[in-house]
């Protein structure tokens, strides 16, 4: 049996957070299976948390290049990932997102020939790349009595469309505009990507973990069957809750008493994100705290490996919102990285660290 603590240093390891890694950028993303980016800039944030030395640079010129792409992915949300991971992620998720559009949308698709939309929508895009307003536009010239916006999200979860600069790219701004994942990147979709691939990345980044906890990241169901297959190369583990962990042999597992430094997570962070059980990160009550109604995911304050509070960015201004005490030498340690994070992103400004 393994205790929460262990687990949290365990998860910590796996996603860059008990020290900050000399890692290209690239390798990072790859590593940690992407970023959510429901937002353009919290990829750069989560970046700075698990790497020394990482300027906002780095990852503009990536997207710039088409290293890396913004889709949607895992849980039907817009993940940061590699150019080649987005030809492999979007098959495997692809399942996910047709259920979706078929639950969301139900009787106002029904009478729809959705062939039809996906073709006149890859036609439409022939041109260059398009914002989903525009799409929408075109779409409904061809399909009469259908709202546009229907039409615009047909594509987005039927086809891989990935969100082009300089949409997402640091220090600029612009519409979220969309071209086919094969246009952009000049390559085609893995025909026969692998459901073990996935599960053994899955755990590289966020184990060990239950069948349940991969479901819950990816979006995916039917995993068990994956994880019984892998089972006699997986280490199996029993939780503080009893229940059975998955893990890599060798993976780092540092144990509970392992330091864990003051970060500062990224809105949106996956380490929040991708569990069925969060405990091992942040407390259940303090969940609607951290996760609004409106699905919106504040930053989040690590003290000694949990959620203990909020942060916010106001331009050269970082408010932090505590959930309880801190000692002088945690409260300390938060104002530290609070500035860290200012010299990040507002360099040459006068900066102010408020509520610590």
């Amino acid at each position: 049996m393994i205790t929460l603590r262990d687990l949290n240093r365990a998860t910590l390891a796996r996603q860059l957070l008990l020290r900050r890694h000399a890692m290209p950028a690239l390798e990072a993303v790859e590593h940690l299976v992407g970023l959510q980016a429901q937002a353009p800039f919290p990829p750069y944030f989560g970046l700075w948390s698990r790497l020394s030395g990482f300027e906002p640079g780095e990852l503009a010129r990536l997207l710039e290049e088409r290293h890396v792409v913004r889709l949607v992915l895992m849980r039907g949300t817009v993940h940061l990932v590699s150019a080649a991971d987005s030809l492999t992620l979007r098959p495997l998720t692809q399942p996910q997102l047709t259920r979706y559009l078929h639950s969301a949308y139900g009787s106002r698709i029904a009478a729809l020939d959705l062939d039809a939309v996906v073709a006149a929508g890859r036609r439409a895009l022939d041109g260059g790349p398009l914002t989903g307003a525009a799409l929408g536009a075109r779409l409904a010239g061809e399909f009469p009595g259908v709202k546009a916006a229907d039409l615009a999200q047909i594509m987005r979860i039927l086809v891989p469309l990935v969100q082009v600069p300089p949409r997402a790219v640091w220090g600029r701004s612009g519409q979220t505009a969309y071209a086919t994942a094969e246009s952009w990147l000049g390559r085609d979709p893995d025909p026969r990507p692998s459901p073990e691939t996935l599960v053994r990345r899955y755990l590289a980044a966020f184990g060990p973990a239950t069948v349940a906890d991969a479901q819950a990241w990816s979006g995916l169901t039917g995993l068990r069957e994956v994880v019984e297959r892998l089972r006699p190369e997986l280490v199996t583990l029993t939780g503080p809750d009893g229940r059975e962990l998955f893990d890599l042999p060798g993976a780092p597992r540092p144990g509970g008493e392992a330091p864990a430094p003051v970060r500062l997570l990224a809105p949106f962070d996956n380490l929040l994100l991708s569990h069925a059980d969060r405990t091992r990160v942040i407390a259940d009550a303090d969940r609607p705290r951290v996760i609004t109604v409106n699905g919106q995911v504040l930053g989040t304050v690590l003290v000694d490996g949990f959620v203990r509070g909020t942060w916010k960015r106001d331009k050269a201004v970082v408010s932090v919102e505590l959930f309880a005490p801190v000692t002088g030498a945690q409260a300390e340690e938060i104002r530290a990285e609070a500035a860290a994070l200012l010299a990040f992103a507002a360099p040459g400004s006068a900066h102010d660290i408020r509520g610590v």
